[in-house]
């Protein structure tokens, strides 16, 4: 009895340790990642000249002017609109399609279930700068065949087809087809998890699979959505390279295209180029610092079973 009470300063002392070790590496990854966040607004209020002269420092002018000239420059009015629609269009969809995707992967057995589901979890294993030439060439063709069977037809005699290059029907296809393949391997997984005697026992009722999904499955898989709403969000709306090579007018590109047009064409304005920047960070900033607790939630609730 008396050994373990010896112990105990010990334990103690080790905990105290412990916790002090993980407090100071968590500090130091917080500092890492908040510095910079707040070394670019604080930049984004200096002039170009003040920034070569003085680039960690505070401005000793606090100048506004960086903000409008970006917005105007960028034209920021047109393109955080797109990048709206990109973001929420994209995500729904993925939604949608990938949770129709894993009951029927989950919950309907089929002998076509495993080469349809691997052809999709394949996807996962291609980044998007392979992907890049291929998409690229093919939207061109779909249009100009799509122009070419018109023409046949007599429906138009010259022009054009947009139907998938420069139309944001074409980036939200693609978007959705890049977005699908993790989305589908988490809800498949999830959905697995949901007991199949729910679907056995609806089936025996007359239930059809419409019913099942709209009633049983779609409200039990609200946390897997939201974790692949939270997954997809960040990375469309900061989305860089495919939107690139699917559109030229300016009409239809997004947030991102038009932040790269300060570093092409005014790499000397800084002040600008910072403010873009702000610009671009601040509707993901704020929409983690409204929906934080729905976030957490969303990635506990959605965590894939072992």
């Amino acid at each position: 009895m008396g050994e373990p009470l010896k112990n105990q300063p010990a334990r103690r002392v080790a905990g105290i340790i412990g916790r002090t070790a993980a407090y100071v590496v968590m500090t130091v990854f917080t500092l890492m990642t908040i510095l910079p966040l707040v070394w670019l607004v604080i930049s984004s209020f200096k002039s170009t000249t003040e920034f070569r002269l003085n680039r960690a420092g505070l401005p000793h002018v606090w100048t506004t002017v960086n903000y409008p000239g970006a917005w105007a420059l960028g034209e920021f009015d047109k393109l955080i609109g797109n990048s709206v629609i990109y973001t929420a269009g994209a995500t729904l969809g993925i939604i949608v399609f990938s949770i129709l995707a894993g009951f029927a992967f989950a919950k309907i057995k089929s002998r076509a279930t495993p080469l349809l589901y691997g052809s999709f979890v394949m996807g996962i294993l291609l980044s998007i700068q392979s992907l890049m030439v291929p998409l690229f060439i093919e939207v061109s063709q779909l249009d100009r065949l799509l122009t070419d069977f018109f023409k046949l037809l007599g429906f138009m005699k010259s022009g054009q087809v947009n139907f998938f290059y420069d139309s944001r029907f074409g980036v939200l296809l693609i978007y959705i087809g890049s977005g699908l393949p993790t989305a589908i391997y988490l809800t498949t997984e999830y959905i697995k998890g949901i007991p199949y005697a729910l679907v056995e026992a609806a089936r025996i009722d007359g239930a059809s699979y419409y019913r099942i999904f709209r009633w049983i499955i779609l409200p039990m898989s609200v946390p897997i959505a939201t974790t692949v709403a939270i997954l997809n969000i960040t990375n469309i709306w900061n989305e860089f390279a495919l939107i690139n090579i699917l559109v030229s007018k300016t009409n239809l590109k997004s947030l991102p295209l038009g932040i790269f047009k300060f570093t092409s064409n005014l790499t000397a304005d800084w002040g600008k180029q910072f403010a873009a920047l702000v610009i671009g960070m601040l509707p993901m900033l704020l929409f983690y610092i409204g929906f934080r607790r729905q976030i957490t939630r969303g990635v506990a609730a959605g965590a894939v079973k072992g």
